[in-house]
């Protein structure tokens, strides 16, 4: 028995025996240990003896997990909530972290950054098994910049020296498109034939866009919305493309240009029809089905038989239902008229008038010639206009009753048996007829704007060696040197004089005067040549006197 300085922390009692086995100290009366005094003071540095509670090296009270190993274990825990964020299965995780490990040389990491790489892993993880992961998805889960995640995707690539479409493929835009018809949640209601027929009339349109550059050089899921927007108002499918463009993480304006840039191409296809100068971008949608029967039948002639054929010749088109169709004025006009059967007088054709009534068998190869069409056409428009005259005069009181659009059924108008509907190479989509080789649209936009700025190049000219040389008689003006633009009001294309100098004829004119080449200005880059010739040390512009 031996008695402490401080005695019991518990008790205060004198009477403290050291135990044995332990060799802690325990009081005699209450029966507690007394803490820390059998404690080892590490007096030796980092090579000297081990404390009783504290080990050289550890990473925490409690653990012996170094500083690396719990750096990896922390990441590998990032990696697998993220991917279990994106639908990854576990062997595509683990690929995620091969891949990491490979870039990292097995060092993993932790910040800001390591988030960003985890989710470029797992996007080119995924493209290359050929599986869908869209990119802007990726962002919107991981929560960064879709341009930032981009360039880590790219160096990614570039580090894994990923070369050609064998070892990393291209986006499946196709794929794309169903993934987000059977994901969507505004679909669970429609029938599973019509998600069917939805689906093969969407790869179709897509496929076709596809061949009208409308995705060249552009994000596609902007336009896997306008698609899909499309095509459920063709079904009868109530969808907003707000929603729409929500769901596959675009923008909504970008959605909304698409949308515009993919009427505006079914348009043109419609002017081959014979009452194709009426379709503007206010109906398309409802000759879409029209627009559509005939690109599908264009589409399945053979590359000769396109070749000899032109408009709706021998395309194979069911003319008199689209004929029958467009005369109902209770689609076109919201009015109260004859059945269909009424319709049917126009195709009455007598045997002396020269054309041959089609059978019934013969329906699905009936050719009309434009000159039947267009008796048809004038037929019905002098009876509608007689129509009008006699309500004007109040001889017929009819009520009229304005009906929103309800489209024809698809199983009248579509086929669906084109090799379209499935997915094809970029080089049989090509070669494939639609009724329309359009450029890309971003190669005719900025055809205009070079038009545009040659113009406004010119006035600029004009305006200068008017101040320089005001004596000159040859610098009158002649109506024609101001700049104009081209403006689309849906309907025709007019042209509308500009008069007003603004910011961009300010510029032209600085270029100008510090010796620009015009052909470098007609690029567009005032910026650069801006901070080139202007605000680099360039030279002053010296504007002549009236004296010389």
């Amino acid at each position: 028995m031996s008695s402490g300085s401080c005695g019991c922390t518990s008790c205060r009692s004198k009477y403290l025996v050291r135990d044995d086995i332990t060799g802690s100290l325990v009081c005699s009366a209450c029966g507690l240990v007394q803490e820390f005094d059998n404690f080892d003071a590490q007096l030796g540095g980092l090579n000297g003896p081990q404390g009783t509670f504290v080990r050289v090296g550890t990473a925490g009270t409690g653990t012996l997990h170094n500083y690396k190993e719990t750096k990896v274990y922390a990441a590998q825990t990032l990696i697998e909530n993220i991917t279990f964020s994106l639908g990854l299965s576990s062997s595509k995780s683990n690929d995620v972290k091969t891949m990491i490990a490979t870039i990292t040389e097995n060092e993993f990491g932790q910040g800001d950054w390591f988030p960003i790489l985890i989710g470029a892993c797992a996007y080119v993880v995924m493209r290359k098994d050929n599986k869908l992961l869209p990119i802007a998805e990726v962002a919107s889960i991981i929560g960064c910049d879709i341009f930032e995640l981009g360039r880590m995707v790219s160096r990614v690539v570039d580090f894994l020296d990923l070369k050609g479409p064998e070892e990393f493929p291209e986006f499946d835009i196709v794929a794309s498109f169903e993934r987000t018809v059977r994901n969507s949640p505004r679909f669970t209601g429609v029938g599973r034939d019509k998600v069917a027929r939805m689906l093969k009339q969407g790869i179709f349109l897509i496929q076709c866009a596809v061949k009208w550059f409308l995705t060249t050089g552009r994000r596609p899921l902007p336009v896997v919305a306008a698609v899909l927007v499309l095509v459920a108002e063709l079904n009868g499918v109530d969808v907003r493309i707000d929603d729409v463009a929500k769901e596959v993480h675009a923008t909504v304006s970008t959605c909304r240009l698409r949308y515009r840039e993919l009427l505006e191409s079914l348009v043109k296809v419609a002017q081959v029809l014979p009452w194709g100068k009426d379709v503007t971008l206010k109906n398309v949608v409802k000759n879409a089905p029209f627009v559509i029967q005939y690109m599908e039948r264009k589409s399945m002639e053979k590359p000769v038989e396109t070749s000899k054929t032109k408009g709706v010749e021998g395309v194979g088109v069911d003319l008199r239902d689209v004929v029958s169709q467009c005369l109902r004025k209770d689609v076109e006009y919201g009015t109260d008229l004859r059945s269909v059967e009424n319709d049917s007088q126009y195709f009455e054709v007598e045997k002396n008038s020269g054309y041959a009534r089609s059978r019934d068998d013969d329906l699905e190869r009936m050719n009309i010639s434009h000159e039947c069409l267009s008796l048809m056409y004038t037929k019905f428009l002098n009876e509608r206009s007689h129509t009008k005259s006699i309500e004007g005069d109040g001889e017929v009181r009819r009520k009229k009753t304005r009906r929103g659009f309800e489209p024809r059924p698809c199983r009248d108008w579509w086929n669906g048996k084109s090799e379209l509907t499935k997915k094809l190479l970029l080089k049989q989509i090509l070669e494939k007829d639609v009724g329309l080789d359009a450029l890309p649209p971003s190669f005719v936009s900025g055809c205009r704007a070079y038009k545009r700025r040659k113009k406004r190049i010119d006035a600029a000219k004009w305006r200068v060696n008017r101040v320089s040389h005001p004596s000159r008689t040859d610098l009158v003006d002649s109506g024609d040197i101001y700049s104009s633009e081209d403006v689309d009001d849906g309907k025709r294309r007019k042209r509308r004089r500009i008069y007003d100098i603004d910011w961009e004829d300010f510029i032209i004119e600085t270029l100008l005067l510090h010796g620009v080449n015009e052909e470098e200005i007609e690029k567009g880059h005032y910026n650069t040549l801006l901070d080139l010739h202007v605000f680099n040390g360039g030279i002053v512009p010296q504007i002549p006197s009236r004296k010389e």
